[in-house]
């Protein structure tokens, strides 16, 4: 996965809490329960971050979360009309993630998951379908793992050393 380093004090960025987990450890003296918060931020314009935060209360959980996600952020690509530059298949553990262009006005077509880390990178038009595991903190890694694979036809075009005609044809 490339990772552009962002700073997120330049952005305007919005969060979303996707989950929010009790987990408990078992110690000598019974059960600790402690809380797991999943959070991706974005800011609309191409940079999207998930982070996981893990605290004895919900607020606080969040925040670390949100904290996590910040340090995380990735620039996406996008093409003129708000949709992903090409189909692909983002993988992530066991969990599958198949996203396709659609054309201006189709909409997000996306599970839960999936459509909280389109929508907080400014993506309108997509169809995405998870595929193997249904595990959120995997299929948002996935989904941020496909997005940050993906290429613009200008990139491809000056890895290859040829014009963006030969490329898109």
């Amino acid at each position: 996965m490339k990772r552009t380093i962002i700073d997120p004090t330049q952005l305007e960025l919005n969060d979303k809490v996707v989950g929010i987990k009790r987990v408990s450890k078992t110690v000598k003296g019974g059960r600790t329960m402690r809380f797991s918060a999943l959070v991706v931020v974005g800011d609309g314009n191409g940079h999207v971050g998930a982070g996981l935060g893990k605290a004895g209360e919900v607020p606080e959980a969040i925040r670390k979360g949100k904290e996590a996600a910040m340090k995380n952020l990735v620039e996406i690509p996008m093409d003129e009309n708000k949709s992903i530059p090409h189909d692909f298949i983002g993988k992530f553990g066991s969990a599958s993630v198949l996203m396709k262009r659609a054309p201006e006005g189709t909409g997000i077509i996306a599970g839960g998951t999936a459509r909280a880390v389109v929508e907080l990178a400014g993506i309108k038009n997509v169809r995405i379908k998870s595929l193997g595991s249904d595990n959120k903190t995997n299929v948002v890694l996935a989904t941020l793992q496909g997005l940050c694979a993906m290429k613009t036809p200008e990139e491809v075009a000056r890895l290859r050393g040829k014009s963006v005609e030969e490329i898109v044809g």
